[in-house]
């Protein structure tokens, strides 16, 4: 793995990963048996932000258990959408990110979720904003999104792809998504952080001498909060037939207004995925974190994976083999990012937990790394 380069050298993202990337079997000819065509590609964050090395641990297993989820779910012949939505459940169910169980808390010690998937291949989009109550908020989004490919509703009515608060919580639960009370998503390390926060809220009123004075101390607090949180998770995949797929799920901001809606749950903010066409031969799938679009910020935190690829003509005579080039990357101006990524033909998840070089400035320094994959899918 080549370290991360600055955001002031000019140099081309690294392939580090390309020659441990080919996935051509030699024994493909076999006589007694028929290839199998099995392929994809996963590409998982836990977030950007600060990284721990107490809890590396814990942050690689579940991008590690994500990837495999999102794998068997490729393997099983699933398309592209439902091997993301698989992977950000178990995200959303690790109690070391900031989504669905043990989210940041809002002002009102709440916890609000947001979540978006889009399928590159139709471009159909769902979300929910400001959800409680729902362990998994992705799972809302998706049949959001597989409501809305079905057409309208009775008398000619337009579904909804997009819902928010109580109105998208009683929704789920009237499609058969079973609720989870508020206070079992809360864990010990998300309750401990809204009191500390609170109280940091509540000295920093008590000393309140002037606007100017106050306005300082709450934006050093919300630095120093910013540091040690972690913001939206999100993966990203493409099937064996060359499909994408994005989602993103996040608890939001720490202490936030009760009602807020962040970026993970606005259409092509959060994630964005769409299948090649016939003006453009590349499927792109992306998944942000952070506030890379909050241009009013002193400083721009945030990640992102991203992926592209394309069907590639081989050499062969045989037209028996059929090959998708995965060009891969994440990039990132916080402290840390973890991510993982796997491919349907590799036995287990790689992981990485990247970090800016020594003595950058999160917010003023920018990591990038990926590589390349090339799957090869034998046709039936």
């Amino acid at each position: 793995m080549e370290n991360p380069m600055n955001c002031a050298e000019e140099q081309p993202p690294p392939s580090p990963l390309a020659n441990s990337w080919s996935h051509q079997q030699d024994s493909v000819s076999s006589k007694t048996e028929k290839p199998k065509a099995v392929g994809g590609f996963v590409l998982v964050h836990a977030g950007a932000g600060y990284h721990s090395e107490s809890k590396a641990k814990e942050y690689k297993h579940v991008c590690k258990r994500a990837c495999q989820r999102a794998v068997d779910r490729l393997r099983a012949g699933a398309l592209a959408v439902e091997a993301v939505a698989a992977a950000l459940v178990e995200l959303e169910d690790s109690p070391f990110t900031n989504a669905g169980m043990g989210s940041n808390l809002n002002l009102s010690g709440e916890i609000e979720c947001d979540a978006s998937i889009m399928d590159g291949k139709s471009l159909h989009y769902g979300a929910v904003g400001a959800i409680s109550g729902m362990k998994n908020p992705v799972l809302v989004a998706n049949r959001l999104l597989s409501e809305a490919q079905k057409g309208k509703l009775s008398a000619g009515r337009i579904p909804p792809c997009f819902l928010v608060g109580r109105g998208a919580h009683d929704w789920a639960v009237t499609h058969g998504i079973p609720p989870c009370p508020s206070e079992k998503m809360a864990t010990k390390f998300s309750l401990s952080a809204y009191k500390r926060n609170k109280r940091k809220m509540e000295l920093a009123e008590k000393m309140d001498t002037g606007h100017n004075q106050t306005k300082k101390r709450r934006q050093s607090s919300e630095n120093e909060n910013g540091s040690g949180c972690l913001d939206t998770v999100g993966a990203i995949v493409v099937d064996q037939e060359g499909n994408v797929a994005a989602a993103v799920s996040s608890g939001g901001l720490a202490m936030k207004h009760p009602g807020r809606v962040g970026q993970a749950a606005h259409y092509g903010c959060g994630c964005w995925a769409e299948n090649a066409c016939n003006m453009n031969p590349y499927s792109t799938a992306v998944s942000t974190s952070g506030s890379p679009f909050l241009a009013s910020e002193d400083r721009v935190l945030g990640g992102v994976i991203v992926l592209r690829c394309c069907r590639c003509a081989e050499a062969q005579p045989s037209q028996d083999i059929q090959a998708i080039l995965v060009e891969f990357l994440w990039s990132h101006t916080t402290e840390s990012m973890c991510v993982g990524y796997m491919s349907a033909q590799d036995s287990k998840a790689k992981t990485h937990i990247s970090r800016l070089p020594p003595g950058a400035v999160p917010g003023q320094s920018l990591a990038i790394e990926g590589g390349v994959c090339r799957l090869m899918n034998g046709a039936e």
